[in-house]
């Protein structure tokens, strides 16, 4: 069967079919390097990770490009090294580090290229002259702009009213501004803030033709599939469109623009506010890298994802029965199993696809089994969650818990792998005469 995918542009699940098959070409935004990355920052990075397995096996992995930007130029890294009185050098080297550990646990293959903002300097300012020459751009008061209006399609991907479309850019207001919806291409910079000499002075880019200027570069002007969060549908990748489309004068950037939905903690929107807020780093301090991942794989990509102990808890005791009865795979880059391969073509439907680990989950298909989770990045390293390397009390009693439903359902099959599971991590439980059932770590 075709790989199908959502496509944000045209609202329809299509088949898929690159430009060239010898190369195919996706770019997802990747982070701002400025502090630690948020387990909602991990749902694009995992999501585009299991793409970009699934086309590496249909086409070949030396057939597909796979560009993850870092930027490391932003107003928010400048306010961030002056607060931490460092270098933005040092700040955007240390946090880049800390993205590439955190997201390696999570078993996320390295993109082809990871191109960096600053790199690409001259990039931008060869696409923005494009963009004054063809009369889709002005400089004024030092800053280049955007003007929308020369764009009579603009606003295809989001399909917003110029209402909303002014709401969610949070636009500006300043006298050298043409039009309400023109948006900066070019910035000045003072003497303290980070800035490279240009046509119009010395500046820095604005956020948006960053990533034209990063696509084009390893891409070309036109490429297959470009990702991230549904919160960057507007305004960053409608004016990505805008500013590479009306530079070199075709009608399409990326033929598909996927999106995943957004992620919530505990059926709450995640702030610090409500100290809810979760970096990777933190739970992986408490969690596996593969839970973490498998977590985030039970929902679909274009779901919302609610983030909650209780589904941890539940991954790590799935995970943990997985890997007890997969076979031992020694390759580095294995075949995904038929039935799961086919759920994934369809628009990455990853709650099938685990479902279809489960149907593996049987005698003679161990070894399809323990392929298949290693050809979709989990490692089976699975030690026990809990900072100190301990037994983690939370999960061993959702396990006794479960295993005492099972019980009472007669199902001592499930009852016995659980008692099994729960002996490799050192834990002894000893079934009552009153119907409860105690344990301890054996040491």
């Amino acid at each position: 069967m075709p790989l199908r995918l959502y496509n944000t542009l045209t609202r329809t699940k299509e088949d898929f079919l690159p430009l060239d098959p010898s190369n195919v070409r996706m770019y997802v935004c990747g982070p701002t390097v400025y502090d630690f990355a948020h387990i909602g920052n991990a749902r694009p990075v995992i999501v585009f990770d299991v793409l970009f397995r699934l086309l590496r096996q249909i086409y070949g992995a030396s057939h597909v490009t796979y560009v993850r930007n870092i930027t490391d130029v932003d107003d928010k890294i400048n306010a961030r090294a002056r607060a931490e009185g460092m270098s933005i050098r040092d700040l955007t080297e240390q946090t880049a580090r800390q993205f590439h550990a955190d997201i390696a646990a999570l078993g996320v293959l390295p993109p082809t290229v990871e191109p960096r903002a600053t790199e690409h300097i001259a990039e931008m300012i060869a696409i923005i002259e494009r963009l004054i020459a063809a009369g889709h751009a002005y400089a004024a008061d030092g800053h280049v702009l955007f003007d929308v209006p020369s764009m009579p399609d603009y606003g295809q991907l989001s399909r917003r009213s110029l209402d909303e479309m002014l709401a969610g850019a949070r636009v500006d207001v300043a006298p050298y501004k043409r039009g309400e919806m023109d948006f900066v291409l070019w910035k000045p910079s003072d003497a303290e803030t980070p800035g490279w000499e240009s046509p119009w002075g010395r500046g820095r880019p604005g956020w948006h033709i960053e990533c034209s200027a990063m696509s084009w570069k390893h891409l070309g002007e036109e490429f297959d599939i470009h990702g991230g969060g549904i919160d960057l549908v507007f305004p960053h990748h409608e004016n990505e469109i805008a500013q590479t489309r009306c530079a070199f004068g075709h009608n399409i950037m990326a033929r598909v623009w996927m999106h995943n939905g957004f992620l919530q903690v505990e059926g709450q929107k995640m702030s610090k506010s409500l100290g809810n807020f979760l970096t990777i780093h933190q739970l992986l301090a408490d969690w596996p890298g593969d839970v973490l991942r498998f977590n985030m794989l039970r929902t679909h990509y274009r779901q919302p994802i609610d983030w909650t102990v209780k589904g941890l808890e539940e991954s790590w005791r799935i995970l943990h029965g997985f890997f007890n009865n997969a076979g031992v795979v020694h390759a580095l880059d294995g075949q995904i199993a038929a039935a799961v391969r086919d759920a994934l073509l369809d628009d990455l439907n990853t709650p099938r696809a685990m479902a279809e680990l489960h149907a593996l989950d049987r005698p003679g298909a161990q070894n399809a089994l323990g392929e298949t989770l290693k050809a979709l990045g989990f490692s089976g390293n699975l030690a026990t969650p809990g900072a100190d390397g301990g037994v983690d009390e939370t999960t061993v009693a959702a396990l006794v818990e479960a295993r005492l439903a099972a019980r009472k359902g007669k199902n001592w099959a499930e009852s016995d792998r659980i008692r099994d599971e729960l002996a490799t991590m050192g834990v002894v439980i000893k079934d009552n005469k009153d119907g409860t059932t105690s344990w301890e770590v054996k040491r």
